[in-house]
């Protein structure tokens, strides 16, 4: 599997709760119709309420993590082909209008590794 993150920040005149009620009935379905191989999509909501920060870090200027799964290294950049294509990205761009500040979008290819048992434990 191959994954992606994106890290979005909303726009500032919309409410959280507006921001996850479109991205969740619009934008998401949009992004699976109109670019292919997405194997699973997850969308990451932050909520500050008990975030842990450490005095000189720097702030959290996104409002949602997004997670794309893709079948391979192939499959993302036929991904990033058709994010490409002129009416594909018109559409893209203009549904982003509506919930992203768009210029502060960063989107990141991952290795993802997950430990199955806590630290410390042999069994």
């Amino acid at each position: 599997m191959f994954k992606c993150m994106a890290l979005l920040r909303k726009r500032a005149d919309i409410s959280k709760e507006q921001f996850i009620a479109y991205y969740e009935n619009n934008h998401s379905v949009l992004i699976r119709k109109l670019l292919p191989g997405i194997i699973d999509y997850r969308s990451n909501f932050i909520d500050m309420d008990g975030a842990f920060l450490f005095p000189d870090a720097s702030p959290i200027d996104f409002d949602v993590i997004t997670e794309i799964w893709l079948e391979d290294r192939a499959a993302y950049d036929r991904f990033i082909a058709a994010s490409s294509d002129p009416d594909i990205a018109r559409q893209i761009a203009e549904d982003e209008e509506h919930l992203f500040e768009r210029g502060a979008s960063r989107m990141v290819v991952v290795e993802e590794r997950q430990w199955t048992k806590p630290a410390g434990r042999s069994q």
